[in-house]
């Protein structure tokens, strides 16, 4: 059993324990572990949902859940837990229109710097399509992106409005998107790590491939054989594949820099690197707010004023892996938990009480240790 196999077992384990599971979720990550079961896979998936979603158990409940999670995805990899969950489909049914993309892009929040750069590759690529049109010299670089940056600064999300733009202004013959990590790319034997990078190509032909932490393809146990392996097929198809395939390659910006540095080859089929700054108070504050107005809940000001405060110490006192948006999202998790503990004790309550999100329900995630996210 591999190091992953075994780490999903023991998280499996942990959080059999703290929902009185009585080893059904450990048994279910032993099958996967030994046969790499597709329905034990969907119903682990399950328990892992019922855990953070179940208003009854504690936030301890939902962390163990989510390390569940990040371990399945670390055994199988992004590419096959998408395939088990939803097999890709050559139908394209996404009906957004160019103006509704870039709507989407806009609305983002922060990321100015990253707003101007993708349009201006738009506009870029508008401008030589014209060209050929008119059988003017139109430039062939290459479609390849590089997105630098801590986590939670929307790189995915990004990636997947390039991905369907490039296929509105016809760079693309599809525009879908494939998400894969090391696991998806490198085998554990002497030859097989090039069958699974042309696999993962071919599933990605015609759309976008977006390789997160890509730097981990050379920090492996088999550095100097199997990620070498996978980056001289990755590299061959970067090339081959130029005309219908973007490679969105993303991580840590210093990790990144010397990813590259340590493979020119690699680096010189990538013309545009994009770093993503973090956010800042401001920012987190309407990423919250947003979330609470998706999901019909709102702050009142006392809550708004405690809230900003512990983002404005956040962002002061943040290292190089300030987890930005995913803070916001582990902060309105807790929130919501908070709020519906308070409630239930509530006779009748209302709408006004169903949604309103108090100054209470923060001191309470405080004590409980948000501050650690």
């Amino acid at each position: 059993m591999d190091k992953y196999g075994q780490a999903l077992i023991n998280s499996a384990s942990k959080l059999d324990a703290v929902t009185d599971a009585c080893g059904e979720i450990t048994k279910l990550a032993t099958v996967i572990v030994e046969e790499c079961s597709k329905s034990a896979t969907i119903a682990l998936l399950k328990k892992i949902s019922e855990a953070v979603d179940n208003p009854k158990y504690k936030i301890e409940v939902k962390r163990a859940a989510q390390v569940v999670n990040s371990n399945l995805i670390e055994f199988y990899g992004y590419s096959t837990i998408q395939s088990i969950c939803k097999p890709v489909s050559d139908e394209d049914d996404d009906t957004r229109t160019i103006e509704d993309l870039l709507d989407e892009l806009n609305a983002l929040v922060g990321l100015e710097k990253v707003k101007d750069k993708v349009q201006d590759l738009i506009v870029y690529q508008k401008v030589q399509e014209m060209r050929r049109e008119k059988n003017l010299h139109s430039a062939k670089n290459t479609l390849h992106l590089a997105f630098t940056g801590n986590p939670g600064t929307g790189k995915t999300t990004v990636a997947r409005i390039v991905g369907r733009i490039y296929k509105q202004i016809g760079l693309l013959s599809k525009g879908h998107f494939v998400e894969v990590s090391r696991t998806d790319l490198i085998a554990g034997y002497q030859g097989q790590t090039a069958l699974k990078v042309k696999k993962v190509i071919e599933q990605a032909k015609g759309g976008v491939l977006f390789i997160d932490e890509a730097y981990s393809i050379t920090e492996n146990d088999h550095s100097d054989s199997y990620g070498r392996e996978c980056l001289t097929e990755l590299t061959k198809a970067l090339e081959d594949y130029r005309d219908d395939l973007v490679v969105i390659v993303a991580g840590y910006t210093e990790p990144m820099n010397k990813f590259f540095e340590s493979n020119p080859g690699l680096k010189s089929r990538f013309n545009t690197f994009i770093e993503f700054d973090d956010y800042n108070s401001i920012e987190l504050d309407k990423i919250l707010l947003s979330m609470c107005k998706n999901n019909d809940y709102v702050l009142d000001d006392e809550a708004k004023e405690k809230i900003h405060l512990y983002f404005e110490q956040q962002t002061a006192s943040k290292d190089e892996y300030f987890a930005n948006g995913r803070l916001v999202r582990n902060l309105y998790d807790d929130l919501v938990m908070n709020h519906a503990r308070r409630v239930i004790n509530t006779a009748n309550p209302g709408s006004e009480e169903l949604s309103t999100i108090k100054a209470v329900d923060f001191i309470f995630t405080t004590k409980n240790g948000c501050n650690d996210n």
